[in-house]
């Protein structure tokens, strides 16, 4: 079975050394968050993850949900009692407002725990991670009497909350949705339609489940321009809110799927089920998006923690698996053979997935620290500042690591040979599990073309430029430090490299909006390279500074972070020629052939 250990050192090497986490004391939330509190929140995140969740991961793969004549879903067995566990914690409720019950802590200490959560069962994370997402939808859209009556219980764990956009015929292209809302005498509306791949639409886990849905008022334009969205119970609260009456919806079907089997992905069915609006009328998308960015963030993040847990098992089987000896002379004389982790191909696999994980980790950080900023700060200039760097990084977030961390699952199950393909060693698991991380809260080629088509340009490409700019910085004060150079010299080329992309976009994809649509995945991950090397700079400037202050006994841990920087720059960050050159081919090739020749 595989094993699970959060990164807690890595995490407050980040906090502590990298951002700084005690420059924002002054901003509201993070005066709370002193090293001790930082501390204990992390020990028993880890604590609930390795002892309970992670035990319970091949449990929920192997059982999956059941779903009852009745309608009603049962989970994997011991999931309703570490939920319970969750709630008990009040995990749930990290960044949520006192005023609900919540902590009031930062958002990024609410990613981190999320990421140990994900690595130890991404199933289970589901559960708690969507109704934080409904619960922020809630709290930004919501009318005070809404607020009052859903938050406290969202945030407490006791109510679960869901999001309902897609239907059979519609994903993406929204505007397509069928889903009615017929508005009532007493200001309520009557839901009705079918909704498909909601994840945790109907479980066991709490006394309510509190569904967003999409819906089309009656009499609505057509498109996206008509669309709202509506707070629907799965029971209705009675007068002291408490669950009353059940609501006219339910699940209507289970999906098979390739893995997550431990959440419940339903097929809900709405008949004429009675629903409030939140937010404005025909303004649905922005407030559905309010959860969705959330939503994506947390994704990207999944890529990573399956990347994480998947890395930790190949390093264990790499150090202990005896395979043939080292090319360039026996290491383990008092063994048969030499463990595989003395074979270059093998540190080349492992580094790979090494160096991405740490920059990974520092970038999802990086940008919830962003969100907090955007919500917390004083000060509008760098409020506007860092929402700008939320609506062009989190497309990058989102693609780059879902598509890096399903690679770098099969990458670590490969280390196992043919018993990684073997369902006891746990790693096809990740993989499968890793898979539909590229596909939910937008397919990656979308994530590719929102950040091309809407991203660069929005505000005059103000956010980009800003980008341009802080990494360009860095490199002009650390470029004359010999020993920054071998971090600096590379991350400035692959800047150009991403530079020269975005001058070729404008100069060509204006006249022919196919070369954009051509290039938009490349530019994707251009971008996340060249983000991801930006973070790998920024950790070899604080392990340098770290190591001169005496290291506080970490001196091999800054060390290897320094040696694994280098790997990334010397190793992967080359890639971005190759996607520069594949974006300037323009789309011709692409778009010549007639649809009958494939």
């Amino acid at each position: 079975m595989p094993s699970y250990k959060a990164p807690i050192d890595d995490v407050e090497f980040l906090l502590d050394d990298v951002f700084h986490i005690d420059r924002y004391s002054n901003l509201p939330g993070f005066a709370d968050a002193s090293p001790d509190v930082i501390s204990a929140i992390l020990t028993e995140a880890a604590k609930f993850c390795e002892e309970v969740l992670t035990p319970l991961n091949r449990v929920g793969d192997i059982e999956g949900c059941t779903r009852n004549a009745d309608s009603s879903v049962t989970t994997p067995k011991g999931f309703k009692d570490a939920f319970a566990k969750l709630v008990e914690g009040g995990w749930i409720g990290i960044s949520s407002p006192g005023e609900y019950g919540g902590m009031g802590l930062p958002m990024v200490m609410t990613q981190l725990v999320n990421e140990f959560l994900s690595s130890s069962n991404l199933a289970f994370a589901m559960y708690p991670g969507l109704t934080q997402g409904a619960a922020a939808a809630i709290l930004v859209h919501g009318t005070p009497e809404q607020k009052a009556l859903y938050l406290p219980k969202m945030i407490a764990g006791t109510w679960t909350g869901t999001m309902n956009l897609t239907e059979p015929h519609c994903g993406t292209d929204l505007g397509l949705l069928r889903t009615k809302a017929a508005k009532q005498a007493d200001g309520s509306y009557k839901i009705t339609g079918t909704k498909i791949f909601i994840s945790a639409g109907e479980h066991d886990l709490a006394d309510n489940i509190i569904h967003l849905v999409l819906a089309r008022i009656e009499g609505a334009p057509e498109g996206t321009k008509g669309i709202s969205l509506f707070v629907v119970p799965k029971m209705l609260p009675k007068a002291d809110g408490t669950p009353g009456a059940r609501n006219a919806l339910a699940c209507g079907a289970l999906e098979h799927k390739m893995g997550i089997h431990g959440n419940a992905t339903c097929v809900m069915n709405y008949d004429g089920a009675t629903g409030w609006l939140l937010g404005c009328e025909n303004r649905g998308l922005a407030a559905m998006f309010t959860m969705m960015n959330e939503a994506r963030l947390a994704v990207g993040m999944q890529g990573l923690a399956l990347s994480e847990v998947a890395y930790q098992n190949a390093v264990t089987y790499a150090k202990e698996r005896l395979q043939g000896r080292s090319i360039s002379g026996v290491k383990a004389k008092d063994k048969p053979a030499d463990p595989i982790i003395v074979h270059p191909d093998v540190r080349r696999t492992l580094m790979t997935i090494k160096s991405f994980n740490e920059a990974a980790r520092a970038l999802v950080m990086w940008t919830a620290l962003q969100s907090d900023l955007a919500h917390r700060s004083p000060d509008e200039k760098q409020r506007q500042h860092a929402d700008d760097h939320m609506g062009l990084l989190t497309p990058v977030i989102k693609g780059v690591l879902t598509d890096q961390g399903f690679a770098n699952t099969v990458m670590a199950q490969q280390m196992f040979g043919g018993h990684g393909y073997i369902a006891e060693h746990g790693m096809e698991q990740f993989v499968r599990d890793a898979r539909i991380t590229m596909m939910y809260e937008g397919a990656n080629g979308i994530q590719a073309l929102d950040l091309v088509g809407r991203k660069l340009p929005k505000d005059g490409g103000r956010a980009l430029q800003a980008f341009f700019a802080e990494v360009q910085g860095f490199c002009a004060e650390h470029g004359k430090d010999d020993a920054m150079k071998v971090y600096v010299e590379p991350l400035g080329k692959a800047l150009g490299h991403l530079q020269a992309a975005t001058m070729w976009f404008m100069q060509n994809a204006l006249a022919k909006p196919d070369n954009a649509g051509a290039g938009s995945t490349d530019y994707m991950n251009l971008f996340g390279l060249v983000a991801l090397g930006y973070m790998w700079a920024r950790m070899a400037q604080a392990a340098r500074e770290k190591l001169k202050a005496g290291a506080n006994g970490s001196t091999d841990r800054m060390n290897a972070k320094l040696v694994t920087g280098r790997f990334f720059m010397e190793r992967m960050l080359p890639e971005t020629g190759a996607q520069l050159a594949r974006i300037q081919s323009g789309a011709a090739s692409m778009m010549e052939l007639p649809a009958e020749a494939f």
